[in-house]
């Protein structure tokens, strides 16, 4: 069944996946992550699977993304340890484009305000 909506029980697991995430990520100490905000995590309907969605507000997301998938393991253990789950989901991390889509929206906008302005 394509297009399947999730449970309501999968979005508790996904934000408790986040929640747990930010707590496990303050933990790490690889000095390729910059400052990093999860913006999200998208569940398989079997819990075999979770789109990790991040953003940064310094750093690279190349460098943050490798990083990611190297403690990808170590994360893992911890919510196996956290979560009362019978299937802990092998983690996926995607960097978020977003908020730059956004602040590159409001550099337009701001522009065209300012365009118009002068116009006036």
């Amino acid at each position: 069944m394509a297009g399947k909506k999730p449970s309501h029980r999968a979005f508790k697991v996904a934000d408790q996946i986040q929640r747990d995430l930010t707590q496990l990520l303050a933990r790490l100490k690889d000095p390729r992550l910059g400052l990093v905000t999860l913006q999200g995590v998208e569940i398989s309907p079997d819990y075999a699977h979770a789109k990790v969605f991040f953003s940064l507000l310094t750093g690279t997301p190349e460098q943050t993304q490798a990083a990611l998938d190297q403690a990808a393991g170590f994360l893992r253990n911890g919510l196996f340890k956290r979560l009362q789950i019978h299937t802990v989901p092998t983690l996926h991390f995607v960097f978020d484009h977003s908020c730059e889509r956004a602040a590159d929206m409001n550099a337009l906008i701001a522009k065209a305000v300012s365009t118009r302005a002068k116009e006036d």
